[in-house]
């Protein structure tokens, strides 16, 4: 490990939090509150001003992965000592989850170019902020690792997109599953390790493979005294990155990337050097961004096997994708303004196609040839973008958790619209369809946006699109 860190690795290690920390008058607890009441806006309101109709060309870099980055932060927590982590997307959801651990104790160090120096060393409570856990669900992700570390923890219920529920059964019962004690009483998961301080190895089968509970679980056990087998895990790129980062720090986790986790608790993990993968729903996203608009470009880094379902599917319509040289993809839906055949979708988890792209591919849809189905299978609120679309001219018609797009003999056409983001996939989908619809389009709700995509309207218009951030006008009461 590189020598920075040496004189940090060396310091006593799981050092239990002092047990008289007010939990309540944590500093960035009260700053936070402050900050979030419902009676103050922190920042303006923006919106997003599209002028549709161009066609895009050249080169966007991808960022490192937002849903990698949260449980890999989280997951800092069992490690003594510093973690240096590369392509840390500068995302607000990666702020809040900074927070997060700031509010336990933990120190942390934003350097240049996405890199982060992580040190836990001085966590000085068992429960984090709970308004800060409470803005996303990424930050839920700390209780396994609290828990594992420390014997006791108490997280606040999370929060995120509203897109359906998420339930977190499967985290208490497989939580119960390695000993712990679990019981959810106003508003806060309270855990405490039954025999004492650590967890011990179980065995544990997750009713559905969820990517929270499957890296919840892996970073408990990853501490839990003797091995635990997991069953039906998640495989999803993210939860092999986070195993990586898990190695690396000293555990001992077999099996990442197949239904069947097997993990060798350690008694302690140290700090360790981890660069983080390459965001494969943002790649999605900008692969649709050619489609949709009819252009081609090039992007980098991507990993081939993490959007092979998307390539599979943007082949079939008629766009031309190959593996450049760069360690990436060129995209190219030629020639140039060509009608793209519709196609059907079901989403589901990886390998299958990823939910978290189903709004993007159904704005393109509505520029296809033919009818289209959409068959969203995770989660059931994910079709509140459908009436924003509709806006732009879009037919689409939802039975249940099935939408059909109905385009025309050459594309549909899609006029610019005034439409609000519900939530962050539902907004890419709303600047997607902007870039493509004739005039202008105005985005509100890009909090959400903002969320999960780094500077999304500034690697658009590098590549040609024409879009401007404003503020958005708020009529001021009448005397």
């Amino acid at each position: 490990m590189a020598s920075i860190f040496q004189p940090w690795i060396n310091k006593s290690i799981h050092k239990k939090p002092t047990t008289n920390f007010l939990r309540k008058t944590h500093p960035v607890c009260q700053i936070s509150t402050l900050q979030t009441s419902p009676e103050q806006t922190p920042f303006p309101e923006e919106k997003l001003v599209i002028v549709g109709g161009t066609t895009l060309s050249g080169h966007v870099n991808i960022s490192g992965s937002k849903n990698s980055a949260l449980p890999i932060l989280a997951g800092t927590l069992c490690c003594s000592g510093p973690s240096k982590l590369h392509k840390i997307p500068n995302l607000s959801d990666i702020t809040t989850m900074m927070s997060v651990l700031r509010s336990l104790g933990v120190r942390i160090e934003v350097l240049s170019n996405g890199e982060v120096i992580v040190d836990t060393d001085g966590v000085s409570c068992f429960e984090p902020c709970s308004d800060l856990v409470s803005k996303i669900r990424g930050g839920f992700f700390v209780l396994g690792p609290i828990l594992a570390r420390f014997g006791e923890a108490v997280v606040a219920l999370p929060g995120g997109c509203d897109i359906g529920a998420r339930p977190i059964d499967l985290y208490i019962q497989g939580l119960r599953s390695l000993g712990a004690v679990v019981e959810v009483k106003n508003g806060k998961v309270c855990a405490h390790a039954a025999n004492g301080r650590r967890l011990v190895g179980g065995n544990f089968l997750l009713g559905y493979p969820s990517v929270g509970a499957t890296e919840t679980l892996m970073m408990a056990a990853s501490l839990a005294d003797g091995k635990t087998v997991l069953s039906n895990v998640a495989k999803e790129p993210e939860v092999v990155d986070l195993a990586e980062f898990l190695n690396a720090s000293g555990a001992s986790v077999e099996g990442a990337g197949s239904s069947t986790l097997v993990i060798n608790g350690k008694k302690r993990l140290h700090g360790s050097e981890h660069t983080v993968i390459p965001d494969r729903i943002e790649a999605g996203t900008y692969m649709i961004a050619a489609a949709i608009t009819r252009s081609c470009f090039s992007m980098s880094p991507v990993i081939p096997l993490h959007v092979s379902s998307l390539v599979e599917k943007l082949s079939a319509a008629g766009c031309r994708i190959r593996q450049s040289k760069s360690n990436g993809f060129e995209i190219s839906a030629v020639p140039s303004k060509s009608s793209l055949r519709g196609f059907d979708v079901r989403t589901g988890p990886f390998p299958q196609f990823p939910t978290d792209l189903q709004p993007q591919l159904m704005a393109l849809l509505t520029t296809c040839t033919g009818t289209s189905s959409v068959e969203e299978s995770v989660f059931e609120g994910r079709m509140r973008h459908v009436r924003e679309l509709e806006k732009f001219g879009a037919r689409i018609q939802v039975c249940g958790s099935t939408a059909l797009i109905y385009g025309k003999e050459r594309g549909s056409t899609l006029y610019g619209s005034r439409v609000t983001a519900t939530d962050l996939r539902c907004g890419a989908s709303l600047v997607l369809a902007g870039m493509a619809a004739e005039g202008i389009t105005e985005v509100e709700g890009v909090i959400h946006i903002d969320r999960g995509y780094e500077d999304l309207e500034m690697k658009l218009n590098g590549l040609g699109a024409r879009i401007s951030r404003q503020n958005v006008l708020i009529p001021s009461a009448v005397a």
